[in-house]
């Protein structure tokens, strides 16, 4: 066996059939489990492990039209690894087709286990809940927003009550300061927003989504259902439904927070973490914070290595592909071992795994139980240094403002922004005006749309620049910002003649941002402002000169 072969050769293979293209990559193709518009997924199991896998055959020729789709959603099932996600193992792809090797979930999804057992214990509801929020927060986290959650793409172990979050097609990738504005997924569970193809963020919309499937759980119904769409679409937009009397009153308390139809008002992922219902017999390596227990399963485990090692593959070589993330057969069956022997017991495989993280990192007492809001989404700034940095701003942002710009930010890694009743117009004609106040070159890329470039020239005394602690001078007036406090790598010195101490070294500092109005809602519009290249410090001081001088506003 060639042990650095790639999973990926299939490149260069000459049209064959699909069992003799899986042969080459040890999988026996089994029965036919479902079919789509340009694929079919098989059940299949992998001979050097024994282990089921379910691959789905994509003809190449049938999905021309929807190519950059399905690479997209593949690429999105690459970052995502967690134990609520299904698992991609590998991509093999030929001449005709292509070949995603998943994880094979035997028991179905969720809406079959409703269907069959009608509503849910709130305890087997929770169960559920808690493993679904964890896959998506962890999306969330990698940027990925998946939009079509739903209890068809819950892939379910019944006897083992472990959830898997599938079928990505309709995800997409989220970016700081960018709005997505594509109206897609299952009416009965898509948010206001969405089919109202108006703009949104991403994570809200997930969550709206959560917050119906939780109460199809506990009640076995939808919240909104109508035979004719309209109805529906109306009822969903009114955020019109009823709550059962069976439901207990921390959970009512959750659902309502949850289905807000203003997604300024709804409940953000690290708050359903803190809600008490959400709270009750959370497992300890839910709670533990995602990104340390995600390095931990990352770890590489010697026992597995080991196992594959014996198969017939060279142990120093798999360890350096995983470190790596190189796909090839050792690691496929690799990571195959692990999963089958963290399937056997899932609870206490994992329940071991926090105990491990928690006594390296030191054996503190108390175990955080939930995210704090800062840990929403990745960001340059964290949300409660952004909040302090904007409400010390000498800017036109309110304070009967602050707190929806704030939850705005949540949901993305927004800097800063200001909120305004005037008419666009007068925004945008205010804003060019403040543009060339500060000697700041613009773009015009749409009618509220303008792409900015600045240049900052810092003047240095050349007979100072050893001790470190000149001003530097800008083009923002009284700027305390000077050149030792921005990255070494960030600066960019010019030459000089060194002919005198009284020379002074110029540095150019080139900052590049975005602004972009949007509609929040009647009569109010957001100016966001995004930093595309440049210093994040500078980029900063701008934008407190920029909001100072656009206060006319």
């Amino acid at each position: 066996m060639n042990g650095g072969e790639s999973s990926r050769s299939g490149q260069g293979l000459r049209r064959q059939s699909s069992a003799t293209v899986c042969a080459e990559f040890n999988y026996r193709l089994g029965k036919t489990m479902g079919f789509g518009a340009f694929s079919k997924v098989k059940s299949a199991v992998h001979v050097l492990t024994g282990q089921k896998v379910a691959i789905k055959i994509i003809n190449k020729e049938k999905m021309k039209d929807m190519e950059d789709k399905v690479r997209r959603e593949l690429k999105i099932m690459q970052v995502v690894t967690h134990p609520h996600i299904v698992r991609l193992y590998e991509i093999i792809e030929t001449l005709s087709d292509i070949y995603v090797v998943m994880e094979y979930v035997e028991s179905g999804d969720l809406f079959d286990f409703i269907v069959l057992h009608g509503r849910l214990h709130e305890d087997d509801a929770r169960h559920f809940f808690q493993q679904i929020i964890a896959g998506v927060e962890y999306c969330h986290r990698n940027k990925v927003v998946h939009r079509d959650l739903k209890p068809e793409n819950l892939l379910l172990h019944a006897k083992r009550r472990n959830v898997k979050i599938a079928d990505f097609g309709l995800s997409n990738i989220m970016r700081d300061g960018h709005f997505l504005k594509t109206s897609c997924g299952s009416p009965n569970y898509a948010a206001p927003e969405v089919i109202q193809r108006k703009h949104y963020a991403g994570p809200e919309v997930d969550v709206w989504s959560c917050g119906v499937i939780l109460y199809a759980m506990l009640c076995g119904i939808l919240p909104f259902d109508d035979e004719n769409i309209s109805g529906l679409y109306q009822k969903i937009t009114d955020g019109i439904y009823t709550l059962p009397s069976h439901l207990s009153s921390p959970a009512r308390d959750l659902i309502t927070r949850i289905l807000k139809a203003d997604p300024l008002n709804r409940i953000t992922i690290p708050e359903i973490r803190c809600h008490p219902w959400f709270q009750l017999h959370l497992p300890r390596y839910l709670a533990v914070d995602v990104p340390q227990y995600i390095s931990k399963l990352k770890c590489i485990d010697e026992d597995i290595a080991s196992s594959v090692e014996k198969i017939g593959f060279d142990k120093k070589w798999l360890i350096d592909c995983l470190q790596r993330r190189e796909q090839t057969k050792a690691t496929v069956t690799y990571y195959l071992l692990l999963d089958y022997q963290r399937s056997r017991n899932p609870d206490d495989y994992l329940e071991s795994d926090f105990e491990e993280l928690e006594k390296s990192r030191g054996g503190r007492e108390g175990v955080p139980q939930s995210l704090s809001k800062s840990d929403a989404a990745p960001s340059v700034v964290s949300t409660q240094d952004t909040a302090e940095f904007v409400c010390n701003l000498t800017s036109p942002v309110a304070a009967s403002a602050a707190r929806p710009l704030m939850r705005i930010m949540q949901n993305g890694s927004w800097a800063v922004g200001l909120k305004s009743q005037a008419h666009p117009s007068e925004i945008m004609l205010e804003v060019l005006k403040t543009l060339q106040d500060l000697d700041i070159n613009w773009k015009t890329i749409g009618p509220y749309c303008i792409r900015c470039r600045w240049v900052s020239h810092f003047s240095v005394p050349l007979a100072n620049t050893s001790c470190g602690g000149s001003s530097a001078s800008t083009s923002l007036s009284e700027s305390p910002m000077t050149s030792e406090s921005l990255p070494i790598s960030e600066a960019s010195p010019q030459p000089h003649s060194g002919n005198s101490a009284e020379d002074e070294l110029e540095e150019q500092f080139l900052v590049k941002f975005q602004l972009q109005l949007y509609t929040t809602r009647e009569d109010k519009y957001l100016l966001d402002i995004q930093r595309v290249d440049g210093p994040n410090f500078l980029f900063l001081e701008l934008c407190t000169a920029f909001l100072a001088e656009v206060g006319a506003v």
